[in-house]
Order: C-alpha cells, then sequence, then structure tokens
C-alpha cells in the first residue's frame, strides 16, 4: 500500500466478512441497517453490525433464489410493505428478484430481460435495469411498464442522477443521459467498454472503462477529468461526500484517487469487482476471492495486528505465486537442494528459489561447484520496460486510429510475433474489416523498427490454414496444417434416436385401458382399429433402412396429434416419444410441419407440458422431441422464430436432479447454438450464449451435460457475433475452470474457449 502526502489519511484494514463461497460481484449500502453483497455462489448475503464488535459485521441473512451468479443490487428503505428494509438483486439468469428482509424470502420474481442483468435501480417506487440485452426496463408494482434498446451493444451499468435523468454505460464505449425514453446527450471518450458509473455530488458523473481509465464528466458531455493508473479492465468506480472516488480492478487494486491522483492503492489477493463507500467514509470492496474487506481511517477502528499480519502474509503468498523469474513462475523453482545434485557442463545454469527471489547459480566444472551468479530480477512487478495492456506486457502496445470517427484502439505486440497473425487476430477481435489487413502490417513494421521484416515461409493463418500473402510476391501454397481447435466449431445437429418401442406402445396400451375403465373418461379411450394403426407406425419407424421410402399418412400424425390434445396429462408422454421419432423420419416431418403451420401444435404442447407442476416425463420426451426438430432443415425457420419462448420453456430443465433433463438442455442450447450461427442471427446468439454460459457455471453437473454447453459457447465465440458479449460474460473465468478440469474433454474444450 502506498499513499501520497496531500491532506489525505492513509486506509487501513477493519474487517475481512467470509461466507460467500465464491466471487464477491457486487455491494450495496443498505443505510445504516448494514450491507448486502452478491456472488457468483448464486446467493446475496445482508451483514449487520456485530453487536459484539463494532468493528465487524456478521451475516444475518442469506437469500436464496438465483440460479446462477448474481451481480448488481439496490436497496429498498424501511416502509409499510418493507418494515426492515428490502433487496433488488439482478442475475446472470435474466431475472430481477425483489426481496424482504424481514423474512429473507423473495416476493417478485420480473422476468423480462433476454440476457444478464447488469444494473438495477429505484425510482420512484419503480424498479429500473439494465442488461447485456441492449435494453433498460421500468417495473411497477411487480409487473413491465415500459423498455427499450438503449444501446446496440450490451449495457454494462445504470444510475439515476439526483436530477432524475438515468445515465447507462455500454459495451459500445458510451454512455447516455436519458430523459424518460428519450436520449438527450451520448458522451464520447472511452476506448473501451463502460463498465461502471457513480455520480459525483455537485459535479457530475464518474464513470469505469476496460480501457483502464476513470472519467469524470459533466451533464454537457465535457471530459472534467481523467484518472489513469490501473493496469488492467477498471470494474466499479464510486465517490464519497469529501471528493475523494474509489476504483476497482481486474489489476487486484482499489485505488483511492483525490483531485485526479491517486493517493492510495489497496491490493488484494484477486480480482476486485466492486468497491464503495459507507457512509462514514469507509470503502467496502469485493473480491474474487469470495471475500468482503472494509477498510477505515479511524484508528480506533483498524483490525487487530494478528488480522493485519495475516492479510499482509496471504498477499505475499499470492505475489509468490504470480512472480517470474527468467520467464519461470516463482512457485515452481526448485529450492536449494537443487544444489546438492552435480552439474554436466561447465557454466551451465540453473535458477533456484531463495526466499521470494530467484538467484541464478553457474556450474564449475574445475572444482565441482555451483557459483552463484547473481538474484534474477524480471517478471510482472517490472512494468517500466515493457507496455502494459489489460494485465498482460508487451514489447509495444500502438494507437491506432481508424479514422471514420471510430475511437482510438489499442494494438498489443511483441517482436517475436508474425506480424500478419497479430493483424488477422487483432481485426477479428475489434470486428474490423480483414481488408486492412495490410495496412495493419505495414504499421506494425513500420512502428516496431521491423521493415526488413522476412514472412516465415511455414507460418499458416491459424484461422484459415493458408500461408500469409505477401504483396508483389506470389502466395504460398496452401499446405494443410494441424487444427487449432479440439472440439470447435461444431458442426451438425445431435438428436435423441434412440427408442422402446415396445415399450412406448405398452404404456400407451396400459392407459388406454386405465380409460375404458373410467366411466367418465372412457370416450377418450383408442379404438381397436386406432390402437393397430399405432402399431403399424411404430413398425414404420422401427425399419430406419426403408426410410427414404416408406410412407405415412396424414391420418397417422392427425391421430397422434388427437391423443396430444385429448389424454390427460399425466399419459401423453409415450404419444410425445412417438413423435420424437416421427421427426427424424423425412415424411414424417414433413406432415407434421403442415399441422403446424396451420395450427402450431408444437408450440401448444410445449406450453402444455412445461406449465407448473411440469412431469418429469412429459419434459423430457417434449425437449427431445424438440431438440429432434433440428435434424431437418425444413423446421428451421420455426426454430430461429420460436426460440426465446423455447428456451424460456425449458430452463427449468437446469435445475432439475434428473441428469437426463440436464442433457437434453444441453443438447438443445448446442443444436441453436449452431443454427443461429448460419443464420447470423446475433439475438438469438446472444439469447443462446447466456443459455449456455448458466450451464457451463454448474460444476457439479454430468460431464457430458456441461461439455455440450462449453462447446455451444465455443463455437459462438469462434464463428458467431458475439465474442465480445461472451467476454462481458465473464467467459475467461469458465475457461479457465473448465482447463483445469480432470475430465479431459472438459479440459480440452477449455482450452478451445481461451484460443477464441
Amino acid at each position: 500500500m502506498s499513499s501520497m502526502e496531500i491532506d489525505f489519511k492513509e486506509y487501513q484494514l477493519r474487517c475481512q466478512l467470509r461466507g460467500h463461497e465464491d466471487d464477491v460481484r457486487g455491494i450495496c449500502v443498505c443505510g445504516s441497517e448494514g450491507l448486502a453483497t452478491s456472488s457468483r455462489d448464486r446467493t446475496v448475503r445482508f451483514w449487520s453490525l456485530d453487536s459484539s464488535d463494532k468493528r465487524k459485521y456478521v451475516s444475518s441473512k442469506i437469500l436464496l433464489g438465483h440460479s446462477s451468479f448474481v451481480g448488481p443490487l439496490a436497496w429498498i428503505s424501511p416502509n409499510e410493505e418493507f418494515p426492515e428494509g428490502g433487496i433488488v438483486s439482478g442475475g446472470m439468469d435474466t431475472m430481477v428478484i425483489v426481496w424482504d428482509l424481514r423474512t429473507g424470502e423473495k416476493v417478485q420474481s420480473l422476468k423480462g430481460h433476454q440476457l444478464q442483468v447488469t444494473g438495477v435501480l429505484l425510482d420512484k417506487g419503480d424498479i429500473v435495469s439494465s442488461s447485456v440485452d441492449c435494453t433498460l426496463r421500468r417495473w411497477r408494482n411487480g409487473q413491465p411498464v415500459e423498455s427499450w434498446e438503449a444501446h446496440k451493444s450490451a449495457i454494462q451499468a445504470v444510475i439515476k442522477l439526483p436530477s432524475g435523468e438515468l445515465v447507462s454505460g455500454s459495451s459500445d464505449t458510451t454512455l447516455k443521459l436519458w430523459r424518460g425514453k428519450t436520449c438527450v446527450h451520448t458522451f464520447v471518450g472511452h476506448s473501451d467498454t463502460v463498465r461502471g458509473l457513480a455520480i459525483m455530488p455537485g459535479l457530475g458523473v464518474l464513470s469505469a472503462s476496460h480501457d483502464g481509465s476513470i472519467r469524470l464528466w459533466a451533464q454537457s458531455g465535457e471530459v472534467l477529468m481523467e484518472m489513469v493508473g490501473h493496469t488492467s479492465i477498471v470494474y466499479s468506480v464510486d465517490s464519497y461526500v469529501s471528493g475523494l472516488i474509489v476504483s476497482g480492478s481486474e489489476d487486484r487494486f482499489a485505488k483511492i484517487w483525490k483531485d485526479g491522483v491517486c493517493v492510495q492503492s489497496l491490493e488484494h489477493p484477486g480480482c476486485v469487482w466492486h468497491a464503495k463507500f459507507l457512509g462514514n467514509g469507509d470503502i467496502v470492496t469485493a473480491c474474487s476471492d469470495g471475500v468482503i474487506r472494509i477498510w477505515t481511517v479511524d484508528l480506533d477502528n483498524i483490525a487487530d495486528s494478528v488480522e493485519l499480519e495475516a492479510y499482509v502474509s496471504e498477499l505475499s503468498q499470492c505475489k509468490s505465486k504470480r512472480k517470474t523469474v527468467g520467464g519461470l513462475k516463482l512457485e515452481d523453482l526448485p529450492g536449494l537442494d537443487a544444489l546438492q545434485v552435480p552439474g554436466t557442463k561447465d557454466g551451465q545454469t540453473q535458477i533456484v528459489r531463495e526466499g521470494d527471489n530467484g538467484v541464478a547459480y553457474s556450474w564449475n566444472m574445475r572444482e565441482q561447484k555451483w557459483d552463484k551468479i547473481g538474484e534474477v530480477v524480471d517478471g510482472p512487478d517490472d512494468s517500466t520496460k515493457r507496455s502494459v495492456l489489460d494485465g498482460v506486457q508487451y514489447d509495444y502496445v500502438f494507437d491506432v486510429d481508424i479514422g471514420d470517427g471510430e475511437p482510438i484502439r489499442k494494438l498489443p505486440y511483441n517482436r517475436s510475433d508474425n506480424p500478419y497473425d497479430t493483424a488477422d487476430k487483432w481485426l477479428l477481435k475489434e470486428n474490423l474489416p480483414l481488408s486492412y489487413r495490410q495496412q495493419i502490417v505495414e504499421f506494425i513494421l513500420q512502428n516496431s523498427g521491423q521493415k526488413d521484416f522476412n514472412i516465415d515461409p511455414t507460418f499458416h493463418d491459424p484461422y484459415t490454414g493458408s500461408s500469409a500473402y505477401v504483396p508483389g510476391q506470389p502466395s504460398y501454397a496452401s499446405v494443410s496444417a494441424k487444427p487449432t481447435f479440439k472440439h470447435i466449431p461444431k458442426r451438425g445437429m445431435l438428436v435423441f434416436d434412440v427408442a422402446q418401442f415396445d415399450g412406448i406402445l405398452k404404456k400407451i396400451s396400459e392407459f388406454n385401458n386405465t380409460l375404458l375403465a373410467d366411466l367418465e373418461k372412457k370416450d377418450l379411450s383408442l379404438m381397436e382399429s386406432e390402437m393397430s394403426r399405432l402399431s403399424a407406425i411404430v413398425k414404420i419407424l422401427k425399419d430406419t433402412s426403408h426410410y427414404h421410402s416408406s410412407r405415412f399418412s396424414d391420418v397417422d400424425i392427425a391421430l397422434l396429434l388427437k391423443l396430444l390434445k385429448s389424454w390427460p396429462l399425466s399419459m401423453i408422454f409415450p404419444v410425445i416419444d412417438i413423435l420424437r421419432m416421427i421427426v427424424l423420419h423425412p415424411e414424417g416431418a414433413i406432415i407434421l410441419l403442415r399441422h403446424v403451420e396451420v395450427n402450431d401444435v408444437l408450440m401448444e404442447m410445449i406450453m402444455k407440458v412445461t406449465a407448473d407442476p411440469a412431469l418429469p416425463a412429459n419434459l423430457l420426451t417434449s425437449i427431445r422431441a424438440v431438440t429432434n426438430l433440428f435434424k431437418n432443415s425444413c423446421y428451421y425457420d420455426w426454430l430461429q422464430k420460436h426460440r426465446s419462448d423455447i428456451l424460456d420453456a425449458f430452463s427449468s430443465c437446469l435445475a432439475s436432479p434428473n441428469k437426463n433433463l440436464q442433457l437434453a438442455y444441453s443438447t438443445l442450447i448446442l443444436n441453436y447454438a449452431v443454427l443461429l450461427t448460419e443464420k447470423k442471427d446475433e439475438e438469438g446468439q446472444s439469447h443462446v450464449l447466456s443459455a449456455a454460459l448458466e450451464v457451463a457455471e454448474q460444476e457439479n453437473l454430468e460431464v457430458d451435460s456441461r461439455f455440450r454447453a462449453l462447446v455451444a459457447i465455443g463455437s459462438l465465440m469462434l464463428e458467431g457475433l458475439v465474442k465480445k458479449i461472451a467476454i462481458d460474460f465473464d467467459v475467461e473465468n469458465i475457461a479457465k475452470v473448465a482447463k483445469a478440469s480432470k475430465e479431459p474433454k472438459i479440459a480440452e474444450i477449455g482450452a478451445d474457449i481461451e484460443l477464441c
């Protein structure tokens, strides 16, 4: 920690709040009552002051209800409806939930957003929410009252100004000022995603950005101040009445700013997702290590010496794990005992770990001993020699001006890289035309002093597999390169094509006999001729070798649809199972489609079987039937049109303990990823990506279910239109967790996603 002497008292650790089982993502200051925090562990926790120790807080409520990680929070002050106050939370699961703190129960579940909810606030009794789906929504008394597309890219934050207007921040790099649904000003200046917003009382709006900076804007749009000091993404920003500003970053620091100058840096063991001021000026930080920390300038409230020393030790251990010497991780270096082993040749060198440093030794053949050369100094702490972008060091980080009013872009480059490879990857990342390729290569060579660069003839473009094109020279012949990715992109559709036909017929016959024995339902039973027709349908379906020539009649399909409509809900699952196989038959699929075009029996079936309380057998057969529709291109338009309703209807399958249901849901998502990538449907891809990420986050799922969701994510990132959204969704962390899995194919697809 460091500070500057400009009328500033240094913050010190006050206490640490432990309880969350994963990253803490959000903080909400709840008046004088306490704190609320949200986490990747899907919970919201409420913390009250510890009556036995005024320095500390204790977890007094755990709010359970979100099905994926929770982000933004808002405080409802105590009133008649909420005598002890309430909390509003938004999640990755697309839900906005209102909680009563007195009971700890959810009282409203607001469903309407298509993708992750990124912001929530209160506005005269209404709730306003923002989302990655690019919309702002207003809710009143548990009902949606209005929504509008506020940006063309994901919205990352929304705040309300004292004057009543709203301000939104987006991945499109801008802030927008809203009066009602009318945008009255667009703030342009950041060069990357605007991630966090806050009010600076009496002055304007603060913004935190992926470009590593914090800006203070007047409401007119004028930039009053820019604060630069973080070395990676800045996730959050907040201000205090004294004029202090606090920011949280991927670089593991919460930085405190005064008059545009960083006056203190609070180091953390992990990424700082959120930082907020308490009413008394103390600072609360939310960290990726699952711990909330409170920092104070009040000497009476500082943590005891034991806790302070333990924290310093924890930071030291984290530094050791990250530190590199001689290009190697410090923790991977051998200890001094390695010097007991003789060298093999004179002058042989090795680096060993001595405390927190790496020390180089050279083998002296004549004296048969290791001579100490000295300490090796390099690694991420030596930031003076190389440029840093998003926490990664490069030989160069160029500012690239594309023109046409486009923002300045950052282009990282190492002299050891192939400039054509760098240009291709950068253009794809920035969604810029590949026609800029040669200009970018020449720009790199000129600015890195490599004008005489010779292209390596063995180089192959990782995206096309072809050799690089050099102007004025013939192209090198295309040589087959090893696949860059092991499991993506996914080609073709997956189906459920195994059926126990005898069991299906037996179950239908059993249900039919039950109806015959019930005087009130006897009229619903099948006649003998209809049972015979069902047997004939099954016989055709069994004979897969003649699918090209076998035929169904319209009457066959009509019989199945009649049963679907008239039989009791608890009896229709074997009928749906026959339909599941019908859609794999070329002619059966076409005849069924004719019925769907006249009267959408499929959507009717989906709504019927997924309504609460849903029966697992109905859910399983119906989701498998819908998944099988992807086998026939004639259903593609229908599947694309009803994508939102279908995914929403079956989303409950993820929370089911039934592993077959989970696998079917993952397969549905994967098929949708393939289809919507082919259709270039960006909105649909975003929805599917959100659903796939929610599945991928469930580490306790069966391997195949998780694997298929990860393949969907990788395929959408590689060939779809949603790579930037995926990055905003923190896909890097999901890939990292997958890559560390003991299951080989999960680890492989994790590595694939990291390469995207």
